[in-house]
């Protein structure tokens, strides 16, 4: 039981920590700016499944967002077009905060988890050996 928490609550982990890696490459390129006849950055979505088999969860892939994005008066740009427009990404900085919160969390709440399982199974040995 000690062990099945602990590969649960794992398994989380390396799902928290993907979409912490996905959110910190959106916040990294949510002003990267590229000519109008180029594709805006895509924000990078984690997709997470359930796993049947042995219980927890795991990245069942990653989506990609639009990449029309939006476009942005920038003169100054050398990735100006004729008008100063360029492209960026069409990421909302707020969504993303929102999201890091969550993931952080999770990934924290996850770890305690892993701990308390491991303390467990520690107090269980010390128990065995008295």
């Amino acid at each position: 039981m000690t062990f099945d928490a602990i590969g649960i609550a794992g398994s989380a982990l390396t799902v928290h920590r993907k979409w912490l890696d996905a959110i910190s490459d959106n916040l990294a390129n949510i002003n990267t700016a590229t000519s109008t006849a180029d594709a805006a950055f895509q924000e990078r979505f984690v997709i997470a499944r359930a796993n049947e088999r042995n219980g927890g969860v795991n990245v069942a892939g990653t989506t990609l967002g639009s990449a029309e994005g939006r476009l942005a008066y920038d003169p100054t740009s050398p990735l100006a077009d004729a008008e100063g427009m360029v492209r960026l990404p069409d990421i909302d900085l707020s969504q993303q905060m929102s999201s890091l919160i969550m993931a952080q969390r999770g990934y924290e709440a996850n770890a305690a988890v892993v701990d308390r399982a491991k303390s467990t199974y520690e107090a269980a040995l010390q128990i065995g050996r008295s």
